[in-house]
């Protein structure tokens, strides 16, 4: 750090501090952390200014009324919602937990309305990845030791005169991974039309699984149809050269009846025989991407060869480390930890900030070159690429993947906006117990669940609401919901690693 930045940094941090003291000492403080609590402390959250009136919709009678004025800033702050870990810690972190959720009970089933008996369904961990567009830096391992990353003579070269190969033994951090060995060898342009076209190979993908299950039966699509589903979860994932690849949660079922969701499919599939069946149906995919110049051949796109499929039983050890360790048996709720944590990031592993979209502006941070070039070739076929890549310039600061990042078929599992529904009922069911009482309870402890038959609201609310702005007033406030934040996660997770012990035991 130079002698000006010093000073400079010190002076900030004393004026963090001291805002932070006011609104401490500040008589409104409780209700400023009510607030602050009631979003979350989200890192950045939405004001907003307005009134809200409850009516008795019999009576007219005025039940509550609320505005925003009487609030210590004179707004009031809701979650902004936002997934990345990048953007705001906080609303990641419930997004990660929803999804863990969703992920886990269409796993391990038991739990958010979803049978125990899905845990006896034919389950596998697919891992679908891009193919190579040029050599890069990475970790190698042989029998679980680091080994040299490509080891080849050091006199080969390739027509540009860079080393074919790598003899030294990376560690995790290098700056070198996911580099190319030779940027002039590498195919920018393939690298993004691939991306760029990755959703049309997933798309096509699910619809092969089915084909090529129904014909392992014997039967047509839509005589295995009425035999046995597809489900799947499925989230992407940057790789660290900068292009995406796919792990999904692939499950087998029986045809939904009237009074079973989950049924155990009609005909005897192993999940060793689906595990074949995953890498045959990625075999077989296979698209042929509009050219990105005039007179230029299409590019025949595919999965690359590195695809992978391995069973989830219930009866493998929960801790097994990463997910993506051939040697380790794979357990649902293990599986589900490790997916969701991708359904919170983005580029944030090439230290990319949200919605940056200047190569040269990457470079002047700092960003590897490599990720540069790929933001610029993004940049280039937006623009003479032709209609068909003309909408590549809304999704260069995602290199190119205009995909979500988490999908599920329709009935794998619950879904997020019953997960956020159910946290509200549990809000409103704590609220409810300071002003009558504590709700009835089942044997468990947990509230019961909302009855099918709905019942007629019997209030109106009447409200007016206009945006004040996004993020907390003082650069002390937000320090201080930060912290809050981190406790919070902090206390969340030991809770559940002690839940998770009393269920081992």
């Amino acid at each position: 750090m130079s002698a000006t930045t010093a000073p400079i940094s010190a002076v900030v941090v004393a004026a963090v501090e001291v805002e932070a003291g006011q609104r401490l000492l500040s008589p409104t403080f409780e209700r400023w952390a009510e607030q602050a609590a009631n979003c979350g402390h989200c890192a950045r959250p939405i004001r907003l200014r307005g009134q809200a009136t409850t009516f008795d919709r019999a009576t007219g009678e005025v039940l509550s009324t609320y505005d925003s004025a009487t609030e210590p800033d004179g707004v009031l702050y809701a979650r902004c919602g936002n997934r990345r870990a990048s953007v705001c810690p906080s609303c990641s972190h419930e997004y990660k937990g929803d999804m863990w959720h969703l992920l886990a009970a269409g796993a391990a089933g038991g739990m958010k309305g979803v049978p125990e008996s899905v845990a006896t369904h034919p389950l596998v961990f697919a891992t679908l990845t891009a193919p190579s567009f040029g050599a890069v830096h990475g970790l190698r391992r042989r029998s679980g030791r680091p080994t040299m990353c490509r080891p080849r003579a050091t006199s080969a070269r390739c027509e540009h005169g860079q080393p074919l190969g790598c003899r030294t033994v990376h560690a995790e951090g290098d700056r070198l991974l996911g580099q190319p060995l030779c940027p002039q060898c590498y195919d920018y342009t393939g690298h993004v039309v691939w991306q760029w076209w990755a959703p049309e190979l997933w798309r096509r993908f699910t619809i092969a699984l089915r084909r090529v299950l129904a014909a392992s039966l014997g039967l047509t699509q839509k005589e295995a149809h009425t035999l046995v589903r597809v489900s799947f979860a499925k989230v992407a994932e940057f790789q660290r050269r900068g292009v995406v690849h796919f792990h999904a949660l692939i499950r087998l079922d029986g045809p939904p009846t009237e009074s079973e969701e989950f049924p155990a499919p009609l005909v005897d599939v192993t999940v060793q025989r689906l595990c074949e069946l995953v890498h045959v149906a990625a075999s077989r995919v296979w698209f042929d991407a509009p050219a990105t110049a005039p007179g230029e051949p299409l590019r025949r796109l595919r999965f690359g060869m590195q695809v992978d499929a391995r069973a989830v039983t219930a009866d493998a050890i929960r801790e097994t480390g990463r997910a993506d360790d051939p040697d380790a048996g794979l357990h649902p709720e293990t599986v589900a930890a490790y997916i969701a944590k991708y359904a919170t990031k983005a580029c944030d592993d090439f230290g990319l900030p949200p919605r940056l979209r200047d190569p040269e502006a990457a470079r002047r941070m700092g960003i590897a070159e490599h990720v540069c070039r790929l933001l610029a070739e993004v940049h280039h076929l937006a623009r003479t690429g032709g209609v068909k890549y003309l909408a590549l310039a809304k999704w260069v600061s995602m290199i190119g993947f205009r995909g979500h990042f988490s999908t599920k078929s329709r009935r794998y599992s619950t879904t997020l906006s019953r997960l956020r529904s159910a946290r509200k009922r549990w809000t409103v069911e704590r609220l409810r117990d300071r002003l009558t009482g504590p709700a009835p309870v089942d044997e468990r402890g947990a509230i019961p669940p909302e009855p099918e038959v709905k019942v007629e609201d019997t209030t109106l609310v009447v409200s007016s609401w206009s945006l004040d702005g996004i993020g907390w007033l003082t650069a002390g406030d937000a320090a201080l919901a930060a912290t809050a934040a981190a406790q919070a996660r902090e206390w969340a997770d030991e809770r559940a690693k002690r839940r998770r012990e009393l269920l081992r035991g």
